[in-house]
């Protein structure tokens, strides 16, 4: 049974840093992707970040860039979210995404098979 289990959510003051881990069951393959997408309250779920497996090509959604920085870790499986510079509107629960075989748009929800249970962020002002 694939799993993702994330961790590192809490409660930081703005410009305050996390940093989120994703462990991943799933096989990973070079066409692999893992994402970070987060939903904020009373909003509909969207992308914050997203890696490729084989060449650790990184995207990102505008709102983050520059202090977000995602990561992976081949022998573990598992990717990471690096948040700094944090302002209230990252308040979010913040969900893990896993693709083994990514063939859809990297930025968009459907291209990603699997999901965590999700981690919340909350960034106090």
């Amino acid at each position: 049974q694939v799993q993702l289990v994330e961790s590192g959510g809490g409660l930081v003051q703005a410009g305050g840093s996390l940093r989120l881990s994703c462990a991943a069951s799933v096989r990973t393959f070079s066409s692999s992707a893992m994402a970070w997408f987060r939903q904020a309250p009373g909003k509909e779920r969207e992308f914050a970040a997203a890696i490729s497996w084989g060449g650790g090509y990184t995207y990102y959604a505008d709102a983050v860039k520059g202090r977000f920085t995602i990561s992976k870790d081949n022998a573990r499986n598992s990717v990471h979210l690096q948040m700094n510079s944090l302002k209230p509107e990252d308040t979010a629960i913040f969900y893990c995404a896993a693709a083994p075989y990514l063939s859809g748009n990297v930025f968009e929800a459907k291209s990603y098979n699997y999901w965590g249970q999700g981690t919340q962020v909350t960034v106090s002002s």
